[in-house]
């Protein structure tokens, strides 16, 4: 029931049938090995691997010997799937399709392993509260990874579960009494029977768990962002036909990389056109800006068009435009899942599994797939508008300006302030642009360094305006956000610059061409390329008015100063030290690096952190309720064992009574008899008759059992702590009610017991210290 939860993260949800009936299995076997019955380990062992034959029966039959008994040709299958389970999850947003064996054994073995721990807890070591534990890490990580919607459904069959769990247990310890678990009924001398004080408890813990459980959340980080981030309905127009698509953050792992040694080849390329200045190969675009860092959209994402791609968002059919040809090699050593093309495409023919995002007009790997040896042929449009057409351009329709203009509260002032400062006087909005594209390559004077830290929060940007240094991520994210800041629609594009021509006509591009830009969208022309970045890239010709007075230069790119093959040396940005390197302070300009599907995102380690630390935030403050409550568990859970036990069960009912009556205020007073101290309770307690009785028939058993030649059983003792402890809750008033409950005055003991413990120690070693010394000196 608990993993029910999980159901909103996959489509479609057959996987929990399969999932059940192995659980049933699994459970059957515990039952079976209780009944023979086997040592608690050995019966938890006999399920494990009952659990470990089933998964490999239904994911790894082809790896097991004959079929059903694993080897390690079966943990290696296992790990194969967990690897591919961890990329999918890393690629797919909610939901996730299920034809991933790697997510599925994800789920169906998760389920498994903490079926196995509530069975163990609950039914083999016979405590069914702390059962909870596993149970609310499995709905935990469910409900921070899903986008919330009907969430209260699954808490409800979730917490619906964990009680009828309670339940079981308390009927089944209430059958080892002899009693019947019933309705409220009256005994004859007027009060409530026995039956009426374990069912009000359990009503009890049961709106306290449902409360604790729809309150403690609110308190706790939210998980945003997670394995399968939550994706509403996506953002743009795709059609379904394949679920969503979270694309990763390429600042993340830029910040994380290192500088390459060496400019390894990474594509190969063979275009018709003749100039490749402009020729950007085009990975993934960033368009959502919270203030800390740009990252994509989640995207719908459909099958690959065929034939001729749909026409770009915003181009018009009066703009100059020219279809070119170009066939791309990726090396044997490149695994990127986003396929690099030229923008736009208007045609792709590749092999493999790729799916479509249509937004971004992008294509994205499916199911492992990557670039890692391919050669694909890609149909662009190289787009040549005028810088009149760009300056002529009318307004964005108001859904693509509301979309690419947000901005966080959180962004500083001098951001909007610069960008106005510099753009002063500007015409429109192409003239703005063209501004702010001469303020970071020409005019501002600020320096290409990939030495500098990424850097992150809101005062990144601000921290990048005053000290003028850093590579293309920091020129690419300034600029975007500067135009936002205008009103123009503004995005980032990560991927390659134009690489280097070579003799035999194709072009090399390496590790050192990965580049950010942004991308301005104009009406009429669609998303449109500017170059911030000095020394990088190439500056576009649309971008160089012929109005005099523009000071934008021709900035040469790197292939015009490179030589015609990869170079051996060391790059000029390797200066980054050692130590640097091990705190991650130096940035990489690696495509590989920047969207590398092996740091997707936050792995399943990090859900189950935040799960971990949901449990330790709850379980500390609950921590003295959970301890009185294991205590009063052991405490009148062990009659009715034999005359054997008379002595030690009779003192641990007063125990317990007199720790119940200190919760409540009334502190044990060890100098007085048991009949006395009972009197004691009984008035300052404010008991009715019914739960005075009881605590002087403890008070007598407790002397018979310490005084008496052969003190017998008494039967009922467990049934007066409990009317006891219903007769000073119906008493006291509600503070001293949620006193007693979350904060009991008698878990003092177990700090008086850890004191005497390190007492002892202490004195045992301050006994051994003469010794030590004696023999010393003996040695002397």
């Amino acid at each position: 029931m608990a993993a029910c939860a999980l159901l909103p993260l996959v489509d479609p949800f057959l996987w929990i049938l399969q999932a059940a009936f192995l659980l049933a299995v699994q459970s059957v076997v515990g039952a079976v090995a209780r009944r023979v019955p086997l040592a608690r380990p050995l019966t938890v062992a006999a399920q494990a691997l009952a659990g470990l034959v089933l998964l490999t029966l239904v994911f790894a039959r082809g790896q097991a010997l004959a079929g059903l008994i694993p080897g390690p040709e079966v943990f290696g299958r296992f790990a194969e799937l967990l690897r591919q389970g961890g990329d999918d999850i890393a690629r797919y947003a909610i939901p996730a399709p299920l034809e991933s064996d790697g997510i599925r054994l994800m789920l169906i073995g998760g389920v498994l392993v903490i079926g196995l721990l509530v069975d163990a807890l609950a039914v083999t070591f016979r405590s069914a509260a702390p059962a909870g534990l596993p149970l609310l890490a499995l709905y935990s990580v469910a409900a921070g990874l899903n986008d919330g919607s009907g969430g209260w459904v699954w808490f409800l069959i979730a917490a619906a579960g964990y009680l009828m769990l309670l339940l079981a247990e308390g009927r089944d310890r209430l059958a080892q009494w002899g009693r019947v678990f019933g309705g409220a009924s009256r005994s004859p001398d007027g009060g409530q029977s026995a039956a009426v004080a374990p069912a009000r408890a359990g009503r009890r813990i049961g709106a306290l768990a449902l409360g604790v459980a729809l309150v403690v959340p609110l308190a706790l980080p939210a998980m945003n962002g997670g394995l399968l981030d939550g994706t509403g309905s996506g953002v743009g127009s795709g059609s379904g036909g394949g679920g969503t698509i979270s694309a990763v953050n390429p600042l993340v792992s830029l910040r994380d990389s290192l500088n390459v040694d060496e400019n390894r080849e990474v594509l190969t390329l063979r275009t018709d056109t003749d100039d490749v200045s402009g020729l950007y190969l085009r990975i993934v675009s960033l368009d959502d800006f919270d203030g800390t860092t740009w990252k994509p959209s989640k995207r719908k994402i459909t099958a690959v068009p065929g034939g001729t791609f749909p026409a770009p968002a915003g181009l018009g059919p009066d703009i100059p435009r020219r279809e070119i040809s170009t066939t791309v090699s990726a090396a044997d050593w490149y695994a990127q899942t986003w396929l690099p093309m030229p923008y736009p495409p208007s045609g792709v023919r590749v092999e493999g599994n790729w799916r479509y995002e249509p937004v971004g007009m992008t294509l994205v790997g499916d199911h492992g797939q990557n670039t890692r040896g391919l050669t694909y042929r890609v149909r662009s449009l190289e787009v040549q508008p005028t810088p009149e057409q760009l300056a002529s351009a009318p307004r964005p329709a108001p859904a693509t300006a509301e979309e690419y203009t947000k901005l966080p509260d959180s962004l500083p002032a001098v951001v909007a302030q610069t960008a106005r400062e510099v753009t002063a006087g500007a015409p429109s909005a192409y003239d703005q642009a063209v501004m702010l594209q001469e303020y970071f390559a020409v005019n501002g004077r600020f320096e290409y360094d990939t030495e500098v830290a990424v850097g992150s929060g809101s005062q990144a940007i601000a921290r990048f305006l005053r000290d003028k240094e850093g590579f293309c991520i920091h020129f690419s994210f300034a600029m975007a956000a500067m135009a936002r800041s205008l009103d123009i629609p503004a995005r980032v594009a990560v991927g390659f610059a134009p690489g280097t021509p070579q003799a035999d006509g194709t072009v090399s591009v390496g590790l050192r061409d990965a580049h950010a830009w942004p991308e301005l969208y104009f009406e009429g022309v669609g998303w449109t390329r500017f170059e911030p970045t000095p020394t990088r890239g190439s500056i576009p010709s649309y971008t160089v008015p012929d109005a005099p007075g523009s000071t934008t230069p021709d900035v040469p790119r790197p292939s015009q100063e490179a030589s015609q093959a990869p170079s051996a040396q060391p790059s000029a940005d390797e200066s980054c030290s050692a130590e640097r390197r091990q705190l991650g302070g130096c940035a990489s300009e690696s495509p590989q690096a920047a969207l590398a599907s092996d740091d997707d995102g936050p792995r399943w380690y990090v859900a189950l952190a935040w799960a971990l630390g949901g449990l330790a935030a709850l379980a500390v403050p609950l921590a003295p309720m959970l301890w009185r409550m294991r205590v009063r568990t052991v405490r009148l859970g062990s009659h009715g064992r034999g005359e054997a036990e008379v002595v030690p069960d009779t003192l641990a009912a007063w125990q317990e009574l007199t720790d119940t009556a200190w919760d409540f205020g009334i502190a044990p007073d060890e100098s007085q008899t048991p009949r006395r101290a009972a009197a004691r309770i009984a008035r300052l307690g404010g008991l009715d008759a019914a739960a005075e009785a009881s605590v002087h028939r403890v008070a007598d058993a407790v002397e018979r059992a310490l005084y008496a030649p052969r003190p017998r059983p008494v039967a009922g003792l467990a049934d007066d702590v409990r009317r006891v402890d219903s007769g000073l809750r119906a008493a006291a008033g509600r503070g001293p009610r949620l006193r007693a409950r979350f904060a009991p005055r008698s878990t003092v003991r177990v700090a008086w017991a850890v004191s005497a413990r390190w007492t002892g120690v202490r004195t045992r070693l301050a006994a051994a210290r003469p010794a030590w010394r004696g023999t010393s000196g003996q040695r002397g």
